[in-house]
């Protein structure tokens, strides 16, 4: 099951590695991007695959690539994240399903953090309910994963260099099968 489970996921990738979502980088080069960033700060086999994992809900869906722009949440955290715990522990889970609470948690309670995002990403947070009111970034902090999520968060955040040498999928297949059920 283990290599069936992660060549799926992989075929998966390469089948749809030409989405784009508005930042200048495919779906595919933000994955292995954020998995990269994950393992420069030496972070553990589940967290690196979170981070690879964190948007594999647009590939599950048959949503256009502009749903943003439409003004469409498609919940792609919520729906990664369901697919994902047919395979992989709850900390890879948690983390891909806050990685958007996380996005809005830093919008209100960061100064600066708005301004940093990139347009697509202001423009998805329009759609998934915008910055936090205090009192849900309070509720959001109580949250046992909370700081999963705003860790792979940061790593989203630094995903997405156009024009990066990257290695193939396969160089993730450790963390992948370390982090599985």
């Amino acid at each position: 099951m283990t290599a069936a489970a992660i060549d799926g996921i992989f075929a998966l990738f390469r089948a749809k590695r030409h989405l784009r979502y508005g930042e200048g980088i495919t779906l595919y080069e933000h994955a292995i991007q954020a998995g990269l960033e994950a393992e420069r700060e030496g972070a553990a086999p589940a967290m690196v695959a979170a981070a690879l994992l964190h948007d594999i809900g647009y590939y599950l869906g048959d949503w256009p690539e502009d749903a943003a722009e439409r003004g469409l949440d498609v919940a792609h955290e919520n729906v990664g994240a369901v697919w994902l715990s047919q395979y992989f522990s709850g900390q890879v889970c948690d983390a891909v399903r806050g990685h958007v609470p996380a996005k809005r948690y830093l919008c209100q309670a960061e100064p600066g953090y708005w301004e940093g995002l990139s347009p697509a990403s202001r423009q998805t947070l329009a759609v998934q309910g915008g910055k936090f009111t205090p009192e849900q970034a309070a509720e959001f902090r109580r949250q046992p994963e909370a700081l999963a999520a705003l860790v792979l968060r940061r790593w989203d955040d630094a995903g997405k260099k156009p024009g990066l040498a990257l290695p193939d999928l396969e160089h993730f297949r450790p963390a992948l099968e370390a982090a599985l059920k």
